[in-house]
């Protein structure tokens, strides 16, 4: 019977329950249709601390040999240290993460050569339908000379490439809470911080991938509690926390407040023009603040708007030249590191920025959050399509809004706006609003989710 990957081939990357949705047999075809669809001569291998990382790993590095190719096996990473290798040593990928995901869930985030993404449409499905049918039939016939494995240390080179992209020679001293949620950030943190004036606090950096203290997923209020605690009972003059793969970073400020991923995107970005000549394009997502593309645009820079998920920003990247690129998800993309993302780079430049001048963290970024936001709020739906026909005929006749489809639909007024997109995965709508004040947002929120809600 050949395996349904339905359920856990997405549109970026691989991810399921293990071993009840895939295991290490699957792990292995997946090496070898990894092999043949890249048609590489090497790959590079990373994986997490969950259990099952590195048994998973190391089965695709069998599927991959048994194809001819050699892999270099660097063990245990976060996602944008996988990144780093494949972009230094100009190989394709494979990390063995499943992200901020509970323990039982484990997948393979895939890149080409210089960590371009691999997602539906630049080889996923031929990767899928590889392992369909070799699930059926057999393995995959074997090559005439197999490939060898070897291991190869990244960790220092990686730390010395992200501060060779930030100037962190004046930086005053600074007290920072770092919480690692028992992830990456734990293995990562330590080498990347070396040497820098700072008091570091760490939590959870034990790596363990059964998440005993809380979920890796900072995008989720309750896991930023306890950081919030901890950066006032230290009177630290921030806090970071990294997700389970650590290629994301939140941001709270010295009393605790979480700093919006818009206001980072902003901040970032204003560096980053100045560092290239106060020239050159940001990208960022349609459902990021109204205020990145003001300050692009204050700052000599020319914004560009595009889709929400990292394969369209990394496209438009490409395409367009852009030397950085921001999401509402806390993804931050950079010309510089292979038009990848790394939150521990954004966490390298807020760390400068903040550390650069005399004031506290809240103070530096209010001039980047200008507006009032409602976070993402999802409703569970019957028909998607149904009620985003019901939004766009509420508002299509009113002559104060404009209305686009780049992704689900977006009404824009003078004063506020206000996105919604359905789930590629859930029978969800994901609305997200903004406006200049906290009535007027309100206001907006509640009449689209009125509708939404039927």
């Amino acid at each position: 019977m050949t395996a349904d990957l339905s359920q856990i081939v997405k549109a970026y990357d691989v991810r399921g329950v293990v071993p009840s949705q895939w295991d290490e047999s699957l792990a292995e075809l997946f090496g070898a249709a990894f092999a043949r669809v890249t048609r590489a001569e090497a790959i590079v291998v990373g994986h997490d601390m969950r259990p099952s990382s590195p048994g998973l790993s190391r089965a695709f590095a069998r599927g991959a040999v048994a194809q001819g190719v050699d892999v270099t096996e660097i063990g245990l990473c976060s996602t944008d240290q996988l990144y780093y290798a494949s972009g230094a040593l100009d190989l394709p990928g494979a990390m063995f993460t499943a992200s901020h995901n509970p323990a039982q869930y484990n997948g393979i985030k895939l890149c080409r050569a210089g960590a371009a993404p691999v997602g539906q449409d630049t080889g996923l499905t031929e990767i899928r339908e590889l392992v369909e049918g070799w699930s059926d039939t057999g393995a995959p016939e074997p090559a005439p000379a197999h490939g060898k494995i070897t291991q190869r240390e990244t960790l220092e080179d990686y730390a010395a490439h992200l501060r060779s992209l930030v100037d962190l020679t004046s930086i005053r001293p600074l007290k920072v809470v770092v919480d690692a949620g028992n992830g990456m950030g734990g293995h990562t943190v330590p080498t990347v911080f070396t040497g820098l004036p700072l008091d570091l606090v760490p939590m959870y950096f034990e790596l363990d991938g059964t998440f005993p203290n809380h979920e890796a997923n900072p995008l989720d209020p309750a896991n930023l509690v306890d950081l919030q605690l901890r950066v006032r009972e230290e009177g630290a003059d921030l806090g970071i926390a990294f997700d389970g793969d650590a290629d994301r970073c939140f941001v709270v400020d010295a009393n605790g407040d979480p700093v919006s991923p818009s206001a980072i995107t902003a901040l970032v970005a204003a560096r980053e023009l100045a560092r290239n000549g106060g020239t050159g394009t940001i990208i960022h997502n349609l459902i990021t603040s109204w205020s990145v593309p003001e300050v692009v645009a204050e700052h000599g820079g020319t914004p560009a708007r595009t889709r929400v998920g990292h394969s369209f920003i990394k496209a438009e990247m490409a395409r367009t030249g852009a030397i950085f690129g921001g999401e509402h998800s806390a993804h931050y993309y950079f010309r510089d590191f292979w038009n990848a993302d790394t939150g521990m780079l954004a966490a390298l430049h807020v760390l400068a920025a903040l550390g650069g001048q005399d004031g506290p963290l809240s103070t530096l970024v209010a001039q980047y959050d200008r507006y009032v936001g409602s976070g993402e709020i999802n409703s569970t739906v019957e028909d998607q399509n149904a009620r985003l026909a019901a939004i766009r005929t509420a508002y299509e006749d009113r002559e104060d809004v404009t209305l686009d489809e780049l992704d689900g639909l977006t009404v824009t007024a003078a004063d506020w706006w206000f996105n919604v997109r359905p789930s590629n995965t859930e029978p969800l709508l994901r609305l997200n609003a903004e406006a200049r004040d906290e009535p007027t947002m309100t206001k907006v929120r509640d009449e689209a989710l009125a509708i939404i809600r039927g």
